[in-house]
């Protein structure tokens, strides 16, 4: 990666929104629920939002909370013995985490880019991914969750209906008040002024 200088104008302006958006009680919360989910040994980051990602910049804390969401014997990431130095194999390892969070079930648009947690540019993109994958597990209720289910919002599940051939013919009977309504409907009393006149 190559240096990158200081920003000026417009793209600082854009920097610094990004930057605003970053949430810090959010961060303590992410925080403890990844040591909850994988034990005392992924440390703890130092507060505010560098240290953050700098816990989490080579991936190994990310691949093993993702891991620690599957069962035991079908882990996703394949976790090195030493974390990684070269950047390549840190941006790799972060990179097998997105794909293993959209094989969870983390829809596109809420991922992160690599570039966004590597680099610093969008860490509050960082903490959505980790809230959608808290979400998730807390609404899959599958055993492998661990911590406080008050931590995330449960998504909304697909609750699906049966009706019988009968309940289906009485719908087709119904006039649904989309169409509208003629109930009340006449012209009596209508008059649109004098008549017409005719003179010869």
């Amino acid at each position: 990666m190559a240096n990158k200088g200081p920003s000026y104008g417009l793209s600082r302006d854009v920097q610094s929104k990004i930057e605003k958006k970053y949430d810090d009680e959010l961060e303590d919360r992410l925080v403890e629920w990844i040591v909850a989910q994988c034990g005392a040994a992924v440390g703890r980051p130092e507060r505010g939002r560098l240290g953050f990602q700098v816990w989490l910049k080579n991936g190994i804390v990310l691949s093993r909370l993702v891991n620690s969401l599957y069962p035991d014997g079908s882990k996703p990431v394949k976790i090195p013995d030493t974390p990684p130095t070269m950047v390549f194999k840190q941006m790799e390892q972060i990179a097998q985490f997105l794909k293993a969070a959209e094989d969870y079930g983390v829809v596109k648009t809420d991922m992160f880019q690599t570039v966004d947690l590597f680099e610093a540019k969008d860490m509050a993109a960082v903490q959505r991914t980790l809230m959608a994958l808290g979400s998730l597990a807390v609404t899959k209720n599958d055993g492998n969750y661990h911590g406080d289910p008050n931590w995330f919002m449960k998504k909304a599940q697909e609750h699906k209906r049966e009706f019988t051939e009968s309940q289906l013919k009485e719908g087709k009977n119904v006039i649904g008040l989309q169409m509208g309504s003629n109930k009340g409907a006449s012209q009596a009393g209508m008059s649109y002024g004098r008549p017409r006149q005719i003179i010869s």
